[in-house]
């Protein structure tokens, strides 16, 4: 997650104060308020109550990344930290596979294992979650979380994941891929689109899709702090 730093006018400083059913509490320099990272909201102190604002971001791949930007600037731990040689280049991701599951927060009725990474998205009140893996083996994913209809989309390193409200000028589109090409189609005119939400040919060309805030997280975590969403089921939820 992103999270913008400023309440009421003023930066607030973070670093980490702890774990709270395996998700990261955060503390503030100027107040001593506690914020859980998930929800950006103030758990304990003074602000409590209080939510950051979320600031748009994505979870790419470097060479995925690095494609979309060729110019773009990488922040590298400080050499002179002691804490640099610590850096772990390593997939995170197989790593904390392994890490068992510690949290009071158990769910009897779970759908998924609790280490399943998904993409977990919520607009408004309504919020959904898509195994990683199902994605893999239905990519796109067409689907309407409360009344928004949504693309989630994987790009070709199998890891990189955007959504997007499919809606274009108040029509919602369908998409597919050819067998032959990587490129997406929609149904309706035949336009080909690319990874970052945007016609690349056709009738639509030059035209894009509004993206919508999306997070890769563990099952677990996410069904903790989304209690009522749901789980995209290959064959039905």
């Amino acid at each position: 997650m992103v999270w913008e730093s400023t309440v009421d006018g003023r930066v607030l400083h973070f670093h980490l104060a702890g774990i709270n059913n395996q998700n990261f509490i955060m503390r503030d320099e100027e107040t001593g308020s506690w914020w859980q990272q998930v929800t950006g909201e103030c758990v304990l102190g003074p602000l409590k109550g209080r939510r950051l604002k979320p600031s748009d971001f994505d979870e790419l791949t470097f060479a995925e990344w690095k494609r979309e930007s060729p110019v773009g600037r990488v922040l590298r731990p400080d050499p002179k930290s002691e804490a640099a040689g610590d850096y772990e280049t390593a997939d995170w991701e197989q790593r904390m596979e392994r890490v068992p599951v510690a949290t009071t927060l158990a769910d009897p009725n779970a759908v998924l294992p609790a280490r399943t990474l998904v993409v977990g998205v919520q607009i408004g009140g309504a919020s959904e979650a898509y195994p990683l893996e199902a994605l893999r083996k239905q990519n796109p994913i067409i689907d309407t979380i409360g009344t928004t209809p949504v693309l989630v989309l994987l790009a070709e390193d199998g890891k990189s994941v955007r959504v997007f409200d499919r809606r274009l000028d108040g029509r919602a589109l369908e998409f597919f891929r050819r067998a032959d090409s990587p490129s997406l189609i929609d149904a309706e005119t035949g336009s080909s689109w690319d990874f970052t939400g945007q016609a690349s040919a056709g009738t639509l060309a030059g035209r894009r899709l509004e993206k919508i805030p999306s997070l890769k997280d563990y099952w677990f975590d996410w069904r903790a702090y989304h209690t009522e969403t749901g789980a995209y089921l290959l064959g039905g939820r």
